[in-house]
């Protein structure tokens, strides 16, 4: 099983190597042997740190044979060697190819099932329909996170695409329940990201800043702790220091975030999560949950969560709050610290139930027709 995606190339962000490792280690878990497949460009503000980064994160997790990096556009290749790649890939019963990250030919053709897998549900189905951009092409099925899309509320195009849709995978044996908290709710997000917002059918598609902005009364409105991991641009110091005026606490997350461990802790050691969405995925309603809220939910951390159009697609209501305005926020945070033992251990159980790591990737590979 060989899992394609961008560690190395953002190695002081936890959660999102976390993304990749719940593919590896819930894979590992069904039996299968995995290799995970990165790449570093020329241009991409990379040093031998980065592979260090990737080499020391895989063998923390047992997986020290089980990767391989892909340098100066494939010419040079750190962990295994090249030609092992390639028979690994031709071996394998599926690739999965995050995002299309891997762009390496040989590799891709050696592999005889080639799945793409959408993790930012929207951004890439418009740019693909504006002519600005199409990551689909070279796969033989797909996937992706946003559970809305096809569906008649879901304004994402589809391309003409078959998707196949999934919840994000949690390893529940990581991120065990319990241990001692305290009462602020927290989140670990980016202000703007990597994206811009997206013009499209006449409609300007935004970023989680443009809906953050929405519930800046939050703390004072409730009395209660939020604290942000918030990666931020110095160009956007205006809207951190709104923030903070608002009686919002931002953290560095490299400090309290910057590895899966201490990302780890972070999530353990917050009593709930707050989890505001990309303005992309709210207003397409998308049906996109956070691989983020899914690892609050595994360590019995209740999540309250923006609504993207998640109605049929998990439960909600205990463990797991949806709201749309300023005043669901506030109902929803009293709702939580009024019975915190109860929608934590609800938490869990959705958890559980909805998002561990071999229900998620066995529903998946049956739908591929992977045995």
């Amino acid at each position: 099983m060989i899992v394609a995606g961008s560690v190395a190339q953002r190695p002081h962000h936890g959660g999102h190597a976390w993304v990749f490792l719940q593919y590896l280690l819930g894979f590992r878990r069904l039996g299968f042997d995995v290799l995970f497949v990165d790449r570093l460009d020329p241009g991409m503000d990379a040093d031998e740190s980065n592979v260090a980064f990737l080499a020391a994160l895989m063998k923390r997790f047992g997986l020290a044979e089980s990767w391989a990096v892909l340098l100066d556009g494939g010419r040079e290749i750190a962990g295994r060697p090249r030609s092992e790649v390639v028979e690994m890939a031709r071996r394998s019963v599926l690739l999965l190819n995050v995002m299309g990250y891997l762009d390496d030919d040989e590799i891709l053709a050696a592999a005889p099932l080639r799945a793409f897998l959408d993790i930012d549900p929207g951004f890439g189905q418009m740019w693909h329909e504006l002519g600005l951009a199409d990551l689909f092409g070279g796969h033989d099925r797909h996937v992706t996170v946003g559970k809305g899309i096809g569906g008649r509320g879901c304004s994402i195009p589809t391309c003409g695409i078959d998707w196949i849709t999934t919840l994000p995978p949690v390893e529940l044996s990581e991120w065990p329940r319990g241990g001692e908290h305290d009462d602020r709710f927290t989140s670990v997000v980016s202000w703007r990201g990597p994206f811009g917002p997206v013009d499209y059918d006449g409609r300007r598609y935004g970023l989680r800043v443009h809906e953050f902005r929405r519930f800046l009364e939050l703390p004072a409105q409730t009395g209660e702790r939020f604290e942000v991991a918030l990666d931020i641009d110095d160009g956007d110091r205006a809207d951190a220091e709104s923030l903070e005026r608002h009686g919002w606490m931002l953290a560095d997350p490299r400090a309290v975030a910057g590895d899966p461990w201490r990302y780890r802790d972070y999530v353990r050691r917050s009593a709930a999560e707050l989890m505001i969405a990309k303005n992309l995925y709210v207003d397409t309603r998308s049906g996109w949950f956070s691989d983020r809220s899914a690892c609050y939910l595994a360590s019995g951390r209740p999540v309250l969560a923006q609504d993207t159009g998640l109605d049929g697609f998990v439960p909600s209501g205990e463990g797991l709050l949806t709201f749309a305005t300023l005043e669901e926020a506030v109902a929803g945070v009293d709702e939580i610290t009024g019975d915190h033992p109860r929608h934590s251990r609800v938490a869990r159980a959705i958890a559980e139930e909805h998002f561990a790591a071999g229900r998620v990737l066995s529903r998946l590979l049956r739908e591929l027709g992977v045995e």
